[in-house]
C-alpha cells in the first residue's frame, strides 16, 4: 500500500489518478485505491480538504493527482443574480454546501432542497458532474492551487 503523507506543487505527469466524491476529499485519514487499482492510505493534515488538481507525494516518491469524481448533483441556473443570491443565501441557511459559478449554483442532489430552490424561481438541472464547493470563511479554504504549506495561522 502507498502511504500518502504530503502534498506537493502541481506536476505535469503524475503516475497516479486520486478520484474521489467530495465527501471523502474531506478525509485526512482515508484507505482507498487509485484509478489504476493500487492501494493508498491517506495520513495528512487534519482539516485540509483535498481539491481536484492538487497533487500528493507518496513515501515512496510516487506522485498521485486528485480529481473530483463525478457525483449526483442539483445545478440551480437563473439569469438575474439576484435570484441566485436569494437562492444561495436560503441554502446557506440550512449549511448546504455549494459550488458558485456565473448564472448557477450547485449541491449535492435533494430533491426536498430541489423544490424549495425551484420555488424561488431557479431552474434545476440534476446531473452527474464533480462538486467543488466553497470551502467556507472561516479556515475551510476554497481555492484551487496545489500547495505545500500549511494552513495553520
Amino acid at each position: 500500500m502507498l502511504k500518502i503523507f504530503e502534498r506537493i506543487e502541481n506536476v505535469a505527469e503524475p503516475q497516479g489518478i486520486l478520484k474521489l466524491p467530495f465527501e471523502l476529499r474531506q478525509k485526512s485519514r482515508l484507505k482507498t485505491t487509485l484509478q489504476d487499482g493500487r492501494e493508498v492510505g491517506l495520513m495528512l493534515n487534519r482539516g485540509e480538504l483535498l481539491r481536484s488538481g492538487d497533487c500528493l507525494r507518496a513515501e515512496d516518491g510516487t506522485i498521485i493527482r486528485v480529481e473530483a469524481a463525478p457525483e449526483t448533483v442539483s445545478t440551480a441556473s437563473h439569469a438575474e443574480t439576484l435570484v441566485l443570491m436569494r437562492a444561495s443565501y436560503h441554502l446557506g441557511n440550512r449549511h448546504v454546501a455549494l459550488q458558485i459559478g456565473e448564472g448557477w449554483i450547485r449541491y449535492l442532489h435533494d430533491h426536498v432542497l430541489d423544490d424549495m430552490v425551484r420555488g424561488l424561481g431557479l431552474g434545476i438541472t440534476v446531473e452527474d458532474a464533480p462538486f467543488e464547493p466553497e470551502g467556507g470563511a472561516y479556515g475551510g479554504h476554497s481555492h484551487t492551487h496545489s500547495h505545500n504549506h500549511s494552513h495553520e495561522h
